[in-house]
């Protein structure tokens, strides 16, 4: 889930309101960062209680979520990812549905999405509000924040990218998922962030790039789609499906993420 109201971030804490006046707010390396008018900064942990108060576009519309805990996230070996415990204001509801681990938190993410779910720079204090029951949020989990850098010195923005495709399974990288919750998905990826389980049940499935499937081995739900009808619909694809798309091939490419799939 992400939130797509970015124009306007006000917040206020009681104990920041009492003495000063927020001059901005922007998300950094998946936290909040305020900065306040006497010229300090509150960022991270410090911000638990904090409100945000959103305006919809040019409409009337204002959303108000309060963060009501911001903790570490105990998968990150890092100790530096931070879980937010996102809530409407008025209701106390979660903002976030479960995700696999049970977890109802996200991170704040600078820059835009599209409408396929890619981030993207954007003007400075944009961001996004990620859930980690959806694509974007597993995705940073996975090891893949967009505000890293991959080992080789480049943005980890373009593995983050193909993951949200890969997540979806969509391989046009048109914003049309077609995969099904619960799917065993067997990710890894050039830097071995991840790595692979190699289960004999599952089979390569794709390579993955920014704009989605590089080439494309078998589709992941047969249900929901097929390599005739990808062939069909995602004429960049065409001549990189089936049996000629390997892990080698894909990395050939330009892909830096891959799958397995019960085939």
């Amino acid at each position: 889930m992400r939130v797509l109201i970015l124009l306007l971030a006000l917040l206020a804490t009681p104990a920041i309101a009492q003495t000063r006046q927020v001059t901005g707010v922007e998300a950094h390396e998946g936290a909040f960062r305020v900065s306040l008018s006497d010229g300090t900064m509150r960022e991270r942990e410090a911000l638990a209680g904090m409100v945000l108060v959103y305006q919809q576009g040019d409409q009337r519309i204002r959303i108000r979520i309060r963060i009501a805990g911001i903790r570490q996230d105990p998968t990150d070996t890092t100790g530096r990812r931070l879980l937010h415990d996102f809530r409407d204001a008025a209701t106390a509801e979660p903002l976030c549905q479960p995700a696999p681990d049970g977890t109802r938190e996200g991170f704040p993410i600078a820059g835009r999405a599209d409408a396929t779910g890619a981030i993207s720079m954007a003007e400075p204090g944009a961001f996004e509000i990620v859930c980690t029951s959806g694509a974007q949020g597993k995705c940073v989990r996975f090891g893949y924040g967009p505000w890293q850098s991959q080992p080789d010195g480049a943005s980890m923005a373009e593995i983050y990218n193909a993951c949200i495709h890969m997540v979806r399974g969509d391989y046009c990288g048109l914003g049309e998922g077609t995969t099904r919750d619960g799917m065993s998905i067997d990710l890894y990826d050039i830097h071995a962030i991840q790595k692979p389980e190699n289960s004999p049940s599952q089979a390569f499935e794709a390579g993955w790039g920014p704009h989605g499937a590089v080439c494309v081995r078998h589709v992941r739900v047969k249900e929901n789609t097929s390599l005739e009808r990808l062939a069909a619909t995602c004429p960049r694809l065409a001549g990189k499906l089936g049996e000629g798309c390997t892990e080698a091939s894909a990395r050939a490419a330009g892909a830096k993420l891959f799958n397995r799939s019960t085939p």
